[in-house]
């Protein structure tokens, strides 16, 4: 269902755009990377967090790291993670499928702009071993996505 609700909302958005299933999971930054043939900073992982009472979506590079200070002043307020009990019931994906894509309700999408480090990233999309390949700047038209600098610099890489 998850994969599904991506799908649609990338044939109404990005019809263009073509959801990649593959036999290895792709759970995991790692694993995501081996699967697609990338670096592990290509790869777009979706975080969720809390502020207060407003839940969010970040997508960043897979090897950055939040910076505690730069998000709470992006975010005004301390930034929590979401905990993984509630994650798939907010997005609609289950963890190591969470993507910007195809939510089970509106949330907001901020983009790190890490991501432009690359003209293409992968982030999931809805399953365990589904992702899109995908430029930075489309993701972010196609989910409503806001830029922001959250992320400290990637380690040496990419």
């Amino acid at each position: 269902m998850s994969l599904e609700s991506v799908r649609d909302h990338l044939a109404a958005a990005a019809p263009d755009l073509e959801v990649i299933v593959t036999e290895d999971s792709s759970a995991t930054v790692d694993l995501a990377a081996k699967a697609h043939g990338v670096a592990p900073g290509q790869i777009a992982k979706t975080l969720s967090f809390q502020v207060k009472d407003r839940i969010f979506l970040v997508v960043t590079r897979g090897d950055a790291r939040m910076d505690n200070k730069k998000a709470k002043a992006a975010f005004g307020g301390k930034v929590k993670m979401l905990g993984l009990d509630v994650v798939e019931e907010l997005t609609g994906h289950p963890v190591g499928g969470v993507c910007p894509f195809g939510l089970a309700q509106p949330l907001p999408v901020y983009c790190d702009i890490s991501l432009k480090d690359f003209d293409i990233v992968i982030p999931a999309a809805g399953a365990t071993n589904a992702a899109v390949k995908v430029s930075p700047d489309l993701m972010a038209d196609i989910t409503g996505a806001e830029w922001v600098d959250v992320c400290q610099a990637p380690p040496e890489s990419a």
